[in-house]
């Protein structure tokens, strides 16, 4: 079975491209189609596999600056050629699964989310993101054309897998498709616990961390003025286009570390009082990765977060993303005790090897179900 491989774009190293790796594991023969690609961006984590970019990938500035160019990602999706493949997989959150395959063509997507820029938050992302004016300007043009592109592209899959009951039932709203949940891999052997076992904290001990890029909707910002009030260590492991402002505003008790491997980033997870959660995510990788090293995680009560995380076991939760719901859910946490072990084993829920399983199973079974059909049984 000749198999490709399909993403967005390869221009960041986040939980989308951690399933994209695994995939690449299970298929260790099938190249890998996206519409830009930056080696160097991706920490060189595909640098061993062969790649296929549109012609985007030779526009200045398209691999940086891709949200810059939203009109033609449609059409670049299109023009990739798969008619050689039996299985197409895509891995997509905004046009992957708009690509074309032939009838005899197996497509199923790996949905992360329905496209958010252009569906319930388009909005209030579009204004975060520092588009120039007549960007902005344009804005409700563009977003109009992609969303009833992304709509129609929707119907081109034959199967969707959804990474969290959230994004399934986002998925049932603006493409009206049903899909099998199955939660996105995590390589928990690549964390560990310290402490093995009940552990409390005090103001004056250690650090709280958060993970990610630097991004608004990710809501460092926030995180950065709680912390100020707080007085509190804070460590703030990842890179982005917010990383200038947010050093301009931090105080002392606040650490930026920038990109950290992933044997440091383990450490750094195993030694963290908490890891700080406020963004509202479609699963939520970093969670699963501070379960994993038996830390528990302060989150906003949002988003897959609810799927990942038990109040009271794994950490706590809090209502509103504003720095005041914040700080009392900091000072709710340093009040309370949590069992390591028992986190850790709430994470291996989302072991890899679970995610390979399951994927392998919805493979069979949907090519199954394709063979009675086409038998008229």
């Amino acid at each position: 079975m000749k198999v490709a491989l399909v993403h967005d774009y390869l221009n960041q190293y986040g939980g989308a491209e951690r399933v994209l790796e695994t995939f690449c594991e299970m298929f260790p023969d099938a190249p890998i189609y996206t519409l830009v690609y930056d080696a160097r961006l991706t920490g060189y984590a595909f640098s061993h596999r062969k790649i296929v970019t549109s012609f985007l990938q030779k526009v200045p500035l398209a691999a940086s600056r891709h949200r810059y160019f939203p009109v033609f990602m449609p059409y670049a999706v299109e023009q990739f050629d798969l008619s050689d493949y039996d299985l197409v997989l895509s891995d997509s959150g905004s046009y992957a699964k708009g690509v074309i395959t032939k009838p005899e063509t197996l497509h199923i997507s790996y949905c992360h989310t329905p496209h958010r820029y252009i569906w319930d938050k388009s909005q209030k992302l579009l204004g975060e993101f520092g588009y120039p004016k007549f960007i902005k300007a344009m804005s409700p043009i563009f977003t109009t054309y992609v969303r009833m592109w992304d709509e129609h592209a929707s119907e081109r899959v034959d199967a969707f897998i959804a990474n969290s009951n959230f994004v399934k039932r986002r998925i049932e709203k603006y493409y009206r498709r049903d899909a099998r949940v199955i939660y996105p891999p995590v390589n928990t052997d690549r964390f560990r616990v310290l402490d093995g076992g009940i552990t409390g904290v005090k103001e004056s001990e250690g650090y709280f961390l958060m993970v990610g890029r630097l991004v608004p909707y990710k809501k460092f910002r926030m995180a950065v003025r709680a912390f100020n009030k707080l007085g509190l260590k804070l460590r703030i492991v990842g890179d982005g286009p917010e990383r200038k402002r947010l050093l301009t505003e931090a105080k002392g008790n606040i650490e930026f570390l920038g990109l950290v491997s992933e044997r440091h980033i383990a450490d750094y997870y195993a030694k963290a009082l908490a890891v700080v959660f406020p963004q509202e995510e479609d699963f939520g990788v970093v969670a699963v990765e501070a379960m994993a090293s038996g830390r528990p995680v302060i989150a906003y009560r949002g988003g897959g977060a609810l799927e990942i995380i038990k109040e009271g076991e794994d950490g706590v939760f809090f209502n509103e993303q504003n720095e005041e719901c914040l700080i009392d859910a900091v000072q709710k946490f340093l009040k309370l005790k949590f069992d390591s072990k028992l986190i850790r084993r709430h994470a291996m829920r989302f072991d890899k090897a679970r995610f390979r399983d399951e994927i392998i199973d919805f493979i069979n079974s949907t090519f199954n179900e394709r063979v009675k059909i086409k038998n008229g049984r």
